[in-house]
């Protein structure tokens, strides 16, 4: 059983689509439909009735605008549902499932450490955002794995403790980036939120092909439905070619993007979400609703969608 805890700040946010309620009722559209899991954004949770349990899910984005930060708010959120539920609810909104909830979250990383992620996360979210992330966290630092055979000096990439580090028992792999991170997934996959940081780091590392890395996201879709919880793909845009990206956003269940927008009537830019693939969430869309989501990052709250507009 796990320790229910609280007292993380409230900055004020609420869903904008629908209000807050304390009970509401099942989506009868989702009656008999596979189990859901909801991301804890708000608005986007309220029009989806959440994601398919089993999801691989890219987070391709500009860099900065967002797709990190989406994961984070995401994982928390989900935490929540544990360790403070009054508070979870209030993140819901008027979402009203049913839901399913991963048991923990798995954090793999090709190139950074713990500390690093955890430090940037502390920079950037206060309150209790990074307790809840940590006290449900398993971490695997695949950096050693990744920075064999390259240029980067062993004492740049060499790590005090284990390559895996939670409460689980060591692993990694000398047989490459590739099989290291499969064996990663496979030991962390079953009932919990993974976060793979990143897609990225996998299509510029010397010595990796792109098919390859095409060919395990296609397992890893299969594999991932016997998991029972969602994984988030990270991706910098731009980086790949074009037909790469097309390829890879191909290989999964769905894609989330997030990109930096202009307007004349701002003088600023903003963040902004939209959803070009994801057959079973966006069938739960009402057709007026299939534009982008205006987004805005907060220490206090993460990632929140502020409001909608038609493109």
């Amino acid at each position: 059983m796990r320790e229910r805890r609280s007292g993380m700040a409230i900055e004020g946010v609420r869903p904008f689509f629908a209000p807050l309620a304390e009970h509401v009722s099942p989506r009868p559209d989702l009656q008999g439909a596979p189990p859901r899991v909801p991301t804890g954004v708000p608005d986007f949770d309220y029009l989806t009735g959440g994601i398919p349990a089993g999801s691989l899910v890219l987070l391709a984005g500009e860099a900065g605008a967002g797709h990190q930060e989406f994961a984070l708010t995401s994982a928390v959120h989900l935490m929540l549902h544990y360790d403070d539920p009054d508070l979870h609810r209030f993140y819901l909104g008027s979402a009203r499932g049913p839901f399913v909830y991963p048991e923990g979250v798995a954090y793999v990383s090709m190139s950074r450490s713990r500390d690093q992620v955890l430090d940037e996360m502390r920079g950037a979210f206060t309150g209790s955002y990074p307790e809840v992330f940590v006290r449900h966290l398993s971490f695997y630092d695949l950096s050693p794995t990744y920075f064999r055979d390259t240029v980067v000096p062993s004492s740049w990439a060499s790590l005090p403790g284990p390559i895996l580090s939670g409460n689980r028992p060591n692993g990694g792999s000398g047989e490459g980036p590739l099989r290291a991170l499969a064996d990663a997934l496979d030991t962390s996959g079953p009932n919990n939120l993974l976060v793979v940081d990143s897609l990225t780091d996998l299509l510029v590392r010397q010595g990796i092909e792109a098919n390859d890395v095409l060919t395990m996201l296609k397992g890893l879709r299969r594999r991932a439905k016997s998991w029972g919880g969602v994984v988030y793909l990270l991706l910098s845009q731009g980086v790949a070619p074009p037909a790469v990206e097309h390829a890879i956003a191909d290989s999964v269940d769905g894609v989330l993007e997030f990109r930096w927008t202009t307007s004349p009537n701002y003088s600023h830019r903003q963040r902004s979400m939209l959803i070009p693939k994801f057959m079973p969430v966006l069938s739960r869309i009402p057709a007026e609703y299939h534009g982008r989501f205006v987004i805005r990052i907060n220490a206090s709250n993460g990632l929140v969608t502020t409001q909608y507009e038609r493109v």
